[in-house]
Order: C-alpha cells, then structure tokens, then sequence
C-alpha cells in the first residue's frame, strides 16, 4: 500500500521559511516525477513545483525564485525548501507522485501570517 507522509508545515511570519519533506513508501518512485501541489480556501488545488527522476524542475510562476523543490531517490523522499514567504502563499501543501492516477499526501498546512 502506497503512504505519502508530509511534515514540516506551520505557521510563519511574512517573509519567513519552512521545509516541507514527504517521505513515500509501499513502492519505489523513483522512475516517477513528485512534486507539491497547494489548495488555499476557495480556490482549486495548483501545481506549486514538480521534479522528475533525472532531477529537472518546473515551478508556478508565483515561487519561482523563492521555492525549491528537491528529492532523493534513494530514500523516496521529496522536500520543498519554501524562502520568502508572504501570506498568499497560505494553504494545504499536498505530495504527490505522478504514477497511474496518481498519489497524493494528507495535506500539511501552512499558514502565513503575523
């Protein structure tokens, strides 16, 4: 059975950091490109940064420059290192795993604010 674990969200003032790390088990996922999704309320879940196996990255337009995205592939884990963060950047960061239909986290919140 196939778990995606987040951890590392919380609450930070506006122009804080936060590492989000998600560790995958039940399989190996590293032919698969992961990455980290966020939902804020209201408004439909967006991509925030993707990485495939060979390491390249794709970001939304918002983090570019702030966020990085990262992953171990011996270990299935993917981390998002998040700088400079402001309050729109407030939401549910999701994992996911682009396998099949996909994998997706529980959801880890992170919340910007002073």
């Amino acid at each position: 059975q196939v778990q995606l674990v987040e951890s590392g969200g919380g609450l930070v003032q506006p122009g804080g950091s936060l590492r989000l790390s998600c560790a995958a088990s039940g399989s190996s996922f590293n032919i698969y490109t992961m990455g980290w999704y966020r939902q804020a309320p209201g408004k439909q879940r967006e991509m925030v940064a993707l990485i495939t196996p060979i390491g390249m990255t794709d970001y939304a337009e918002s983090v570019k420059g702030r966020f990085t995205i990262s992953r171990d592939n011996t270990k299935n884990t993917v981390t998002l290192q998040m700088n400079s963060l402001q309050p729109e950047d407030t939401a549910v960061y999701y994992c996911y795993i682009r396998s099949g239909l996909g994998y997706w986290g529980q959801g880890t919140q992170v919340t910007i604010s002073s």
